[in-house]
C-alpha cells in the first residue's frame, strides 16, 4: 500500500492557490493543481495503516488507501473506479469537502496528513479528460418508477444509483436549474457549474428525466406522485434558516446568505437579476453575523463585490491555532480555520453574541 517508506522521505505537498489581487476579479475556481509526477509521490505516502482510520472520517467511507496507491502506481483509470465504488461525484466533494479524512490520517499526528482531498480531485479530473466516465446504461429494465424531489447531490445521487438498477427515475426540482445548493449555495470561485451539467448530461443518457421549475406542493400534489410513481425519495435538504430574533432584524439591509448567495450564481450563469430584488455588496460596509463556511462564502462573494470593508461576527471564542492531537485525533478538531475567502481580506471577530441592530428610516445603519 503505497510505498512503506513513502511518508519518512516524502514531505506534504498540497494545491496552492493563484494570487489574491488576480482572483477577487473573477468567480472562476482558482485552485492551482498538483502536476501527475507530484501526485504520484503524494500516492506513496500513504501507510499501510492497520486500520485506516481516514475510513470512518470520510462521511461516505470512501476506499482512500487504495486509490491513493493506485495514483502512486500510475493507475488512474483504476482509482476511478475505486473511487466512483464509494462517491458518485467525486469532482463535487474533492472540492467543497472539508476533508475530514486527512483529519483522521494516521500522519496528521505530525500535521502532515495525505494531501488525500487534492488527489480524489485529481482522479476525477483526469477521468474527465480521458473519457473514462460514460453513462452506464442499466441492461434489463424494472418497470418501476420512481420520483426524486430534490436535485441536490443526495437526490443527484440517489437518481443515479437508481437509474443505474434499472428503473425509470424522474427528478423534481423546484429552482430554474438543476442541482440544489451545488447550483445556487456555492459560489462558483469554489465550485464551477459546469462540473453539474456534465453530470446532468451523463445521468440524461442513463435515462434521467429531469423536471426543473416543478415546486412539490405548489404546481404538482405530492398526492399525485405517489399515484403516479411507485416509489417517491425525498430529498429536498434543509433550506430554513436560523433566524435573528433582535431588535431591528426588519430593518431594510438585514439578509440572509442564501437571499445573497444564489443571486451572484445566477449573474455569473448569465441572468439578468431585476433591481428591486438585486443584492450588492459593492462600495459597502460588510457585517457577515455566523463564522463558518456559509459566512466565509459571503466574504468572498463581498470581496468581489468590491465591498468598503468586511467584518465577520462570531458567537464562539477563538479556537486555538493547534489542537492537542492525544484529546482529538481521529475526531474532526476544534481548531483555527482561515479560508481562501478569508485570506482575500476581512476582520475576524469572536465571542460577539449580537443583541440588537441599529437603523434609522427603515434601513441598518
Amino acid at each position: 500500500m503505497g510505498k512503506p517508506t513513502g511518508f519518512m522521505e516524502i514531505s506534504r505537498q498540497d494545491r496552492r492557490y493563484k494570487l489574491v489581487a488576480d482572483r477577487v476579479q473573477h468567480y472562476r475556481e482558482f485552485t492551482i493543481p498538483l502536476s501527475a509526477e507530484e501526485l504520484g509521490k503524494q500516492g506513496a505516502r500513504c501507510m499501510d495503516c492497520g486500520i485506516p482510520y481516514c475510513h470512518n472520517g470520510c462521511p461516505i467511507n470512501n476506499i482512500i488507501p487504495d486509490w491513493n496507491d493506485l495514483v502512486y502506481q500510475g493507475n488512474w483509470e483504476e482509482a476511478i473506479e475505486v473511487l466512483h465504488s464509494t462517491n458518485n461525484f467525486p469532482e463535487f466533494t474533492g472540492r467543497i469537502c472539508p476533508a475530514p479524512c486527512e483529519a483522521a490520517c494516521t500522519l496528521n499526528l505530525t500535521d502532515e496528513p495525505v494531501t488525500i482531498k487534492s488527489i480524489e480531485c485529481a482522479i476525477v479530473d483526469k477521468a474527465w479528460e480521458m473519457g473514462w466516465i460514460q453513462p452506464q446504461i442499466a441492461k434489463h429494465k424494472t418497470g418501476k418508477t420512481v420520483a426524486v424531489v430534490g436535485s441536490g447531490p443526495a437526490g443527484l445521487a440517489t437518481a443515479q444509483q437508481l437509474a443505474r438498477a434499472g428503473h425509470q427515475v424522474v427528478v423534481f426540482e423546484k429552482s430554474d436549474r438543476i442541482g440544489g445548493l451545488l447550483r445556487y449555495g456555492i459560489p462558483d470561485f469554489k465550485m464551477e457549474k459546469h462540473h453539474i451539467d456534465r453530470r446532468i448530461a451523463q445521468m440524461q443518457a442513463e435515462g434521467v428525466v429531469f423536471r426543473p421549475n416543478w415546486h412539490i406542493g405548489k404546481d404538482i400534489l405530492a398526492q399525485q406522485l405517489l399515484s403516479d410513481f411507485d416509489a417517491v425519495v425525498l430529498a429536498g435538504g434543509s433550506e430554513k434558516p436560523r433566524d435573528l430574533t433582535v431588535t431591528g432584524r426588519e430593518f431594510d439591509g438585514v439578509h440572509f446568505a442564501m437571499e445573497f448567495l444564489p443571486l451572484q450564481n445566477k449573474r455569473v450563469a448569465g441572468d439578468t437579476i431585476p433591481e428591486d430584488v438585486s443584492l450588492s455588496a459593492t462600495g459597502k460596509h460588510v457585517i457577515v453575523i455566523g463564522g463558518g463556511d456559509t459566512g466565509s462564502d459571503c466574504i468572498g462573494t463581498s470581496r468581489r463585490h468590491g465591498a468598503a470593508s468586511i467584518t465577520q461576527l462570531e458567537i464562539m471564542p477563538k479556537p486555538p491555532e493547534k489542537e492537542n492531537k492525544a484529546l482529538t485525533w481521529p475526531n474532526w478538531p476544534n481548531k483555527l480555520r482561515t479560508s481562501s475567502s478569508h485570506e482575500e481580506g476581512c476582520e475576524r471577530m469572536w465571542s460577539v453574541d449580537t443583541v440588537s441592530l441599529d437603523g434609522e428610516e427603515g434601513r441598518v445603519t
